[in-house]
């Protein structure tokens, strides 16, 4: 008798166990690579024992082809650029309205949570809330390249063999505005938008013996910079200042023609399922402890108030090194992308790669 109420208690126990289990709710995250250190995971599943959080890495393009492929399922929340939302939104369905009630929008940047709001409202409905922001722009290493500070200088012939760029939308932009064009008021007009790429590519494509190679990924750049294969490249923000750290000669260089400026969002997929762990994720590293934490794994800044005061030690020094308060009041935020934009700047990158094997 002892031996079967030992069994029956054993049996009751791993039901019980299998209940609690049951009832724990999956948190899966669509990010950017770093935007979930482990850190902070670790601490949010401590503070929240029946969240468990799940995270796919992935960038702006991945995120909305995964999306849209599955109807906005499979996913609770996704960052997505502030630029990626609207369109993606009229065209695939992909996102549902926030519930702002449930966010502490208090904390965050005024004229950031502002222009996100503006950028993804939809029918009176606002999509997406910030998260972090910077920019991208230029690197260079001062004691090799001191003269360098605009787009155009990647193709210089005096650094030939000694430049690098990523092969993305952002190159092309940047060198539009480097070229006298403005690409974001060319959107309205498609027609005049692919001559404009037109010209960007052609440059792009006789710039190739510049290039030592085309990075994919900041561990690619840091590498190339650190080890002196490369005097400077174009980069985001926040793998210069993380460079920085390491050599106090290579410093991030907004571009005369101003830095393309982003805002990496909260957004919640259609058919999110966690829309609760989603609300108390993004509050919770919001909070200024988290922010620190957060800033410290991504290099950027947070879109909250005094978001610049709570970056680590070393990211401030890196970040005042760069920026003037001229260089910021020239920012060039990314604009909504209208239907067909990115089908043609895709278009145009795959030329330049045919042509210089990137």
């Amino acid at each position: 008798m002892q031996i079967k109420f030992a069994v029956a208690g054993l049996l009751a126990a791993t039901m019980l166990a299998g209940a609690g289990s049951a009832q724990a709710e999956t948190l899966r995250l669509l990010t950017w690579g770093s935007y979930a250190p482990e850190k902070l995971i670790q601490k949010f599943e401590e503070e929240n024992p029946d969240i468990d959080v799940e995270v796919t890495y992935s960038n702006n393009e991945e995120m909305i082809a995964k999306l849209r492929a599955t109807g906005g399922s499979g996913f609770d929340l996704a960052q997505p650029s502030h630029d990626r939302i609207y369109s993606a939104q009229l065209e695939f369905d992909i996102y549902k309205p926030l519930d702002l009630s449930k966010i502490d929008t208090s904390v965050m940047e005024p004229k950031l949570l502002e222009g996100v709001k503006t950028n993804t409202t939809i029918d009176g409905d606002v999509y997406a809330v910030p998260h972090q922001w910077g920019t991208s722009g230029l690197m260079a290493d001062k004691s090799k390249a001191p003269g360098f500070k605009r787009w155009g200088d990647l193709c210089d012939p005096q650094y030939k063999g000694e430049t690098s760029m990523r092969l993305k939308r952002t190159i092309l932009l940047g060198m539009a505005f480097d070229m006298g064009e403005d690409p974001f008021e060319a959107y309205s007009d498609l027609e005049k938008y692919q001559g404009v790429l037109d010209k960007v590519t052609d440059k792009l494509i006789e710039c190739k013996d510049n290039i030592k190679a085309y990075w994919n990924s900041g561990d690619d750049l840091t590498a190339m910079m650190l080890t002196g294969e490369i005097v400077a490249s174009e980069t985001w923000d926040s793998t210069a200042f993380k460079i920085f750290d390491q050599n106090k000669d290579i410093v991030f260089i907004p571009p005369e023609t101003g830095a393309l400026a982003w805002i990496d969002t909260f957004v919640i997929p259609r058919k999110g399922k966690a829309d609760d762990a989603a609300y108390k994720w993004i509050n919770f590293v919001l909070r200024p402890e988290n922010v620190t934490l957060m800033s410290a794994s991504t290099g950027a800044i947070a879109a909250v108030k005094g978001g610049k005061d709570l970056l680590p030690e070393d990211k401030k020094a890196a970040v005042n090194a760069a920026f003037t308060d001229a260089d910021i009041d020239n920012l060039k935020f990314f604009a909504n992308i209208p239907p067909g934009v990115e089908d043609m700047e895709g278009r145009a990158l795959e030329k330049i790669k045919a042509a210089t094997g990137g």
